[in-house]
């Protein structure tokens, strides 16, 4: 049966009260700090001459929409009822709106050491240890705004850049590609500032604290965040008649990269599963 995610700002109080209490219970379970370590793993930039999998590559947007889709099962073994909602950046964008509520996932980070005080996922609360990270500390952190040195989240005209793009995305295949869908969405920009960060990079800037970085997942506003990326895929696709995810063939052996990339019909690492298998997801779910 095909479910629905909705924007978390139209979310009834029990139905922010269920999809929390889930995420509670899948991290008491264990299977929460999983996803991180496989965050963590996967996260390889591309100055690295191994595979790309999660970032940096085409398979940025598959490879999200089938980790949010593993993370969606273990949230439904819980409870049938909850699906990941999305934040609508370009909407909901100040410290205080929603998805930043006591009932949800808490505020910002405390000015000392940007220790998340409120919401469930306070590490007071004894229901939110961080345990796989790249630093030290067992409570989850958040700047956001980033009050000492402020960055604006994506608007609007930002996010419509990405959706105009004709083609998925182009070669180097990377973080410095100028054209393509992927990497403007991704956000891997040139310079200092907000233009080196667009998009959905831009975005785990702005929250800052766990979000910076392969531990992401530690904050359970990547989830949302990723939610409203996948849906602008969907968006993208429309858009375009419906254009297909690039390359559609693996690049030849001797170019720079050969064996670091998958492509449309290249199985996608650790599931196995290939990025065509993945450009529709009406079977499954849809938008609010």
């Amino acid at each position: 049966m095909v479910y629905t995610r909705k924007d978390v700002s139209t979310l009834t109080r029990t139905e922010r009260r269920r999809f929390v209490d889930a995420l509670l219970a899948v991290k008491r379970r264990g299977e929460y700090d999983e996803f991180v370590r496989m965050h963590i793993e996967y996260y390889v930039p591309d100055g690295e001459g191994e595979l790309r999998a999660a970032h940096m590559a085409p398979s940025f947007l598959p490879w999200h929409r089938r980790f949010l889709l593993e993370l969606e099962r273990a949230l439904r073994r819980v409870d049938p009822a909850v699906s990941v909602p999305y934040w609508d950046w370009t909407r909901d964008r100040t410290a205080t709106s929603v998805p930043w509520t006591e009932d949800l996932l808490g505020g910002t980070g405390r000015g000392s050491d940007r220790q998340v005080m409120t919401g469930p996922f306070a590490h007071a609360h004894g229901k939110w240890t961080i345990r796989e990270a790249v630093t030290d500390g067992e409570f989850l952190t958040r700047e956001l705004g980033r009050p000492r040195s402020p960055i604006q989240l994506p608007t609007r005209n930002e996010l419509n850049s990405a959706l105009d793009e004709r083609v998925y995305d182009t070669s180097p295949w990377n973080s410095t590609s100028t054209r393509g869908f992927r990497n403007k969405i991704e956000g891997w920009g040139s310079g200092s500032g907000s233009s080196a960060w667009r998009n959905h990079n831009r975005v785990h800037r702005w929250v800052g604290g766990h979000m910076l970085g392969g531990a992401s997942v530690n904050d359970p506003v990547f989830w949302l965040h990723h939610a409203f990326v996948d849906l602008q895929w969907s968006r993208w696709q429309k858009r375009h008649g419906g254009a297909r995810y690039l390359p559609d063939r693996p690049p030849a052996r001797g170019e720079s990269q050969h064996g670091r990339i998958v492509a449309r019909h290249e199985k996608m690492p650790p599931w196995g599963v290939t990025p065509d298998s993945l450009e529709d997801h009406s079977a499954i779910y849809r938008y609010a």
